[in-house]
């Protein structure tokens, strides 16, 4: 029974490397994808609006030290 699963994990492994064309999804960016499952209703939407939130605040951090660290003494 292993050796069968085995077999269709590998065979659908193989068969998902093809390319397609370039759909809607392809086109949009990681930040952009979870911006919109973070505005939806979906399970989890709330976590990934949170992780949002303290991706921009750690963004602005980070720019506030590099703008400081680049001012003359």
């Amino acid at each position: 029974m292993r050796i069968i699963v085995l077999a269709v994990v590998a065979s659908l492994a193989a068969c998902s490397g093809g390319e397609g064309g370039q759909s809607t999804a392809d086109t949009l960016t990681r930040r952009e994808r979870d911006s919109i499952i973070g505005e939806s209703n979906l399970p989890g939407a709330g976590g990934v609006r949170g992780a949002l939130k303290a991706s921009d605040s750690a963004t602005a951090r980070r720019a506030l030290e590099d703008s400081l660290s680049r001012q003359p003494d």
